[in-house]
């Protein structure tokens, strides 16, 4: 189930590493990038977000929306805010700590860290050439939007048809649960 506070520590930690500020395309990017990874080494992404295959690469849905409209529940806006420039996000708070990200776990985090120093450097254009090239779940939606099922991820990534149903299967009945708990708070 998305969390809006968790996908706003997300953001605010790689906005942290840019310096506080960068496009929402190129943090869209990496948002998506560490999804991706967290689904190649673990099953389940990081934002638990739902993907969709646009004109310029894979984004997160919701993420995306919180980025052109704020918060919904007031967590987004707590760590992210627009930039200086537009198309621009920056962190709303100052030099958060690693306690700070509390929604994040440590393997999270060092997702975070790879996707950082393996695409970092890349601005936003790079960033959608890349996803372009390198994320087969990706099909151009020709000016629309596509959504990306976890099964086309996770075949995309090398897993094989049967297993990639299988842990489709798992992350939405992880899914229901947290749905489920969610209501009874």
């Amino acid at each position: 189930m998305f969390s809006e506070e968790k996908a706003a520590q997300v953001a605010a930690y790689l906005l942290q590493h840019r310096g506080g500020q960068m496009s929402y395309l190129k943090l869209m990017k990496l948002m998506y990038l560490a999804d991706r990874a967290s689904m190649a080494e673990y099953g389940f992404p990081i934002s638990d977000d739902a993907w969709f295959s646009m004109s310029q690469g894979p984004v997160l849905s919701n993420t995306l929306e919180l980025v052109q409209g704020g918060g919904r529940e007031g967590e987004w806006d707590n760590w992210v805010r627009p930039g200086n420039q537009a198309y621009e996000v920056a962190l709303s708070q100052v030099a958060p700590e690693r306690d700070d990200f509390d929604e994040l776990s440590d393997a999270e985090i060092e997702i975070l860290d790879r996707v950082w120093v393996e695409h970092g450097h890349k601005d936003r254009w790079q960033l959608v050439d890349y996803t372009h090239e390198a994320c087969a779940e990706w099909h151009d939606p020709y000016g629309s939007s596509r959504p990306i099922s976890p099964q086309e991820m996770l075949e995309a990534l090398g897993r094989s048809p049967e297993e990639a149903s299988a842990l489709s299967q798992e992350l939405y009945q992880r899914r229901q649960v947290k749905a489920v708990i969610s209501e009874l708070r």
